[in-house]
């Protein structure tokens, strides 16, 4: 009996005794510490590689939705253009011995869109409530693409002001454009072409020269009736060409082709050919090149680029119109010199023009009579932005950039209208799309135009 009463006074001590109840409750709250921190560790490690994961599927499918869009892969090489993206680009975004597995690439070319997922089996810090030391993270994404065709038109100033480095930067741009553009096309069926529209004083037209009607200085600048004997020998020497002019002598902002035929103010049907203004003082070396997806020729005449001449930038919109215009395609076929524009189709085709200049449009000829040669600033931007106009209508995006606007061989006025014009041609900036360029550098110029190029691609996707 006096045994089980030491037990039970030794019970009620111990009960009493409150000491151990700390070590138990800490020993519990230790462990549940452990738990959440491991639990947190193991969300951030696999947030992480989602978020690495999802980053390099993405990449990869903008990629290839990219090469789908210009046409350099096929819709049946995606899954190969995704699987060779994630091999080479993957590893950057992960940690050392993740492995991606591509699951599967779809392509929908009904919807336009491609779309992949892919996975990975992660190596967790902190196994947890039975579920081992592994665990799947997948990620899914997808991008638009287009089938559409690209028509481009880029009108490039070649103009005394362009001298020195300016011409050696404008060079490489433009062959880089050109470069980004093209390569890797399929050469029997490209979906993107580039029209080439050097221009100073003039254009020079190059194989199109039968397009153009030689002003004699005194005579009319209309070309004659087509039952007339002089018809058949009103071509230029050069291929020189200035602004079109209509029956009244005012400049004509119209896409006709040269085989239009017109009715002067005497009723006698006439074709509207492009003038050569009688004081068209000098004739730029470059050669106009209509829509080609020929690389080597393209950068070939870029590269013989010459600086030299004043600035007539209506002429050189007016040019870049007529080559993206289906109404200068039989000239262009009869000349040999590829199949020229397609018909406007805002499902099929997308049209752009890119105008670059270093200055003030300086030069117009239609409807001036006194000198035409950088005095001419209003008309000359004027006639510009008539034709931007008139491109922008017929569902053209219109690109510009200002080339070192800002130099100090120009007054502010100068550079303001310059600025202006420049503006007022390009079609407005939306959203992320921008079309309005002001660069002071080399390096600027070649960034604004692979700027164009990407946005060339995405306008290809939501127009």
């Amino acid at each position: 009996m006096l045994q089980f009463r030491k037990a039970g006074r030794t019970a009620l001590r111990l009960a009493g005794d409150r000491r151990g109840n700390f070590a138990v409750l800490g020993g519990v709250t230790i462990s549940l510490l452990a738990m959440a921190a491991g639990f947190g560790i193991n969300i951030a490690q696999l947030s992480n590689v989602k978020s690495g994961l999802a980053l390099a599927v993405d990449g990869a499918v903008t990629s290839t939705a990219r090469d789908l869009t210009t046409g350099r892969i096929k819709p049946e090489d995606a899954d190969a253009s995704v699987r060779t993206f994630l091999e080479v680009n993957a590893a950057s975004l992960l940690a050392p011995g993740e492995k991606v597995v591509l699951r599967s690439v779809t392509v929908d070319r009904l919807a336009g869109t491609v779309e992949a997922t892919a996975e990975i089996d992660v190596d967790i810090f902190f196994p947890l409530f039975g579920k081992g030391n592994r665990q799947r993270v997948s990620a899914t994404t997808a991008s638009l693409y287009s089938d559409k065709r690209i028509e481009v038109a880029m009108m490039l100033d070649v103009t005394g002001s362009m001298g020195g480095q300016k011409i050696k930067d404008l060079k490489t741009a433009a062959q880089n454009a050109v470069d980004i553009l093209l390569t890797g096309q399929d050469a029997d069926k490209p979906r993107i072409r580039i029209a080439l529209v050097p221009y100073a004083e003039a254009v020079n037209t190059g194989g199109l020269s039968d397009a153009v009607f030689v002003e004699k200085p005194g005579k009319s600048d209309l070309p004659p009736p087509i039952d007339a004997w002089q018809a058949v020998s009103a071509s230029s020497g050069d291929g020189c060409a200035s602004e079109r002019k209509d029956k009244d002598g005012a400049a004509d902002f119209s896409d006709d082709g040269p085989y239009t035929e017109r009715e002067n103010n005497q009723g006698e049907i006439y074709l509207a050919r492009v003038n050569r203004d009688d004081r068209v003082g000098s004739c730029p070396s470059a050669k106009l090149i209509p829509l080609t997806a020929d690389v080597t020729k393209l950068t070939a005449a870029i590269g013989g680029f010459r600086a030299n001449g004043v600035t007539a930038g209506g002429i050189a919109a007016q040019w870049g119109y007529y080559m993206l215009s289906p109404k200068w395609r039989t000239a262009i076929k009869d000349a040999n010199l590829g199949a020229g524009p397609a018909n406007p189709d805002a499902k099929k085709v997308a049209k752009v023009a890119i105008l670059m200049t270093d200055g003030l449009f300086n030069t117009a000829f239609a409807g001036v009579t006194g000198r035409p040669q950088g005095s001419q600033s209003a008309k000359s931007g004027s006639y510009a932005e008539s034709i931007c106009t008139n491109m922008k209508n017929d569902g053209i995006e219109v690109f510009t950039i200002g080339f070192d606007l800002d130099n100090k061989d120009t007054s502010k006025s100068e550079r303001n209208a310059a600025k202006a014009v420049l503006k007022n041609c390009a079609t407005p900036d939306s959203g992320t799309l921008k079309r309005y360029f002001e660069v002071s550098t080399g390096k600027e110029l070649d960034e604004a135009f692979q700027t164009i190029a990407r946005n060339i691609e995405q306008l290809s996707l939501t127009k």
